[in-house]
């Protein structure tokens, strides 16, 4: 049986309860997010076939037809939000260059996971992923969800 959206947050909510967690989510899961994308830009593309940056645009493509699969508003939201930290990597790809990039990009992925983990030390419960690597996916619509709750707007799981 196929898990919906609404199972999967579900599920995710039960290893966030803590406030001290929650708030760690809120100030680490967008910078692991970009660090991601920022990581799939500097994989080398042959520059005959597509551009800089083409490995996570195609990620960032792939993610939003699987969560489009759940929800339409959600995944239209997480695709501004995905696509808005693309542009922001496209001009610090200029700006850096890929290498200080992907070093940029593994400090910020690897400090924020360490804050993941101490929000998980005051849950005292083990981080979602551990028990099905799809949770990765659902840790930003968790935390866009309750963004648009708070905004008014429906997810309209379907």
């Amino acid at each position: 049986m196929m898990r919906d959206m609404r199972d999967w947050l579900d599920g995710y909510s039960l290893h966030h309860q803590n406030p001290i967690n929650q708030l760690l989510h809120w100030l680490c899961v967008p910078p692991i997010v970009w660090s991601v994308i920022a990581l799939f830009w500097v994989i080398p593309v042959p520059m005959a076939l597509a551009q800089p940056g083409a490995w996570a645009v195609l990620t960032i493509v792939v993610v939003f037809f699987w969560y489009w699969r759940q929800s339409r508003r959600l995944a239209i939201a997480l695709l501004i939000t995905f696509a808005t930290l693309a542009f922001f990597t496209h001009f610090l790809y200029k700006f850096l260059g890929a290498t200080r990039l992907c070093y940029l990009a593994l400090s910020v992925f690897v400090v924020a996971w360490i804050g993941q983990f101490i929000g998980h030390h005051f849950e005292q419960k083990r981080p979602s992923f551990l028990t099905n690597v799809f949770y990765l996916l659902i840790a930003p619509a968790w935390l866009m969800e309750k963004l648009l709750r708070k905004l008014g707007i429906p997810t309209s799981f379907t």
